[in-house]
């Protein structure tokens, strides 16, 4: 009995292919709807894992023990002046309980010069003997040197001037001078890229100089400590007690915020969550009217083929084997769809990735799971299936008389 129904099941499966075969250009129709739906969840699942990925590697890297200190204002940090953040507030920073040790730095919009080329861009200064900006960003050295303390007229570069074409027409190189606001910054040394346009476009200078250059700055940026990440969230409380006391503020009325690395990466990923799920969302709609039109493919195959069904039973095919052959062509269709789907999700991405690296948006790159591709597999497999359960139903349910007679 087991031989037997083995090769019903054979029998029917060769069946169900050949009768595929047979309508190729419903087939391809049906395969393509659902196919659209599949890449489209590939592609913002893949890139959605990429973002997660890359706040993960930040989470779990250098930042993770960083914490900001803010002053409230209307515009970006360090560009508005109405509250401030000076060497006072550094101090007390410096002094809280939790905290190993802290720095600050400064932001301006500045007017950067090259072989007649005039661009904007953001000036950033930090303490060459605690570079902790350079590693909230994680950055490392492509060439040269980093600032020393006492460099004057020296400035370290962003990865996008090394680039023809991506802040000024040549690139600039090592000892190479860029006039900004009218004075000459000599280049010692270029960053890696950070994969973000605004930080590769930056140039850095000293603290000192920075000073020297714009003696009315009355403002720090922000401040960044470095503490005790085991216990970040007491201790940035501590550095809000302590700034509320040195400024004489009320809880709920300061004009400065600290923020922890996990602070920003926890917002970062709430609004991701809700932008990638509603995308996701999106996909699924396309994915449903996909099932639709496989269900509706199928009642008509088994409209075209009332007749066909009939002498089937005829010849001692049961329900459930009529049952089996629908059910089958529409999971084997959303196989094929959930294969070519992936492999075209994946090549799509790829091309995205490598575009958007060009473009210096390498954070921005697709994440491949394992999982990735066995999940959209199998969900357009169960969306074939699921669309065929219906017409699979009804087949299965034809009186062979009724079909024989049928016109």
């Amino acid at each position: 009995m087991g031989e037997k129904i083995k090769m019903i099941n054979t029998e029917s499966v060769r069946y169900s292919l050949r009768n595929l075969r047979h309508r190729k250009g419903r087939s391809f129709l049906t395969v393509f709807s659902i196919l659209v739906g599949i890449v489209t969840i590939f592609i913002f699942i893949s890139f959605g894992l990429g973002l997660y990925n890359y706040t993960q590697e930040l989470t779990s890297g250098s930042s993770a023990n960083k914490v900001l200190i803010l002053a409230k204002g209307v515009s970006a940090p360090g560009i508005d002046d109405t509250f401030k953040l000076t060497e006072d507030d550094l101090k007390v920073v410096k002094r809280s309980g939790g905290v190993y040790k802290a720095t600050a730095l400064y932001y301006q919009i500045v007017q950067a010069e090259k072989r007649d080329e005039k661009k904007y861009i953001f000036l950033t200064s930090y303490d060459p003997s605690e570079p902790m900006i350079l590693d909230v960003f994680g950055a490392k050295l492509e060439k040269g040197r980093f600032l020393q303390v006492g460099d004057t007229k020296r400035a370290l570069f962003g990865y996008n001037y090394l680039i023809d074409g991506k802040i000024f027409e040549k690139r600039i190189d090592i000892n190479e001078e860029v006039v900004i606001n009218g004075t000459k910054l000599k280049a010692v040394g270029f960053l890696e890229s950070v994969g973000n346009p605004a930080d590769d476009s930056n140039i850095y200078v000293t603290n000192d100089y920075f000073e020297e250059l714009f003696q009315d700055k009355e403002s720090y940026a922000e401040i960044i400590a470095e503490v005790d990440i085991e216990n970040i969230g007491w201790v940035v409380g501590n550095i809000e007690r302590d700034l509320r006391n040195e400024r004489n503020q009320e809880k709920g009325n300061e004009d400065f915020y600290v923020q922890s690395f996990e602070d920003l990466i926890e917002a970062y990923t709430g609004v991701l969550n809700i932008i990638v799920s509603f995308v996701i969302l999106i996909a699924l709609i396309s994915v449903f009217v996909s099932g639709i039109n496989t269900a509706n493919t199928m009642i008509t195959s088994v409209l075209e083929r009332y007749k066909e069904i009939g002498v089937l039973k005829s010849i001692g095919a049961r329900n459930r084997e009529i049952f089996g052959i629908f059910l089958f062509e529409s999971a084997f269709l959303g196989f094929i769809a959930g294969v070519m789907g992936v492999l075209l999700g994946f090549i799509l991405t790829s091309i995205a990735g490598s575009l958007l690296a060009g473009l210096g948006l390498s954070f921005l790159a697709p994440y491949y799971s394992p999982w990735l591709f066995i999940g959209c597999i199998l969900f357009a497999v169960f969306t074939g299936a699921i669309s065929g359960v219906i017409p699979a139903i009804r087949a299965s349910k034809i009186n062979p008389v009724d079909s024989l007679r049928y016109e």
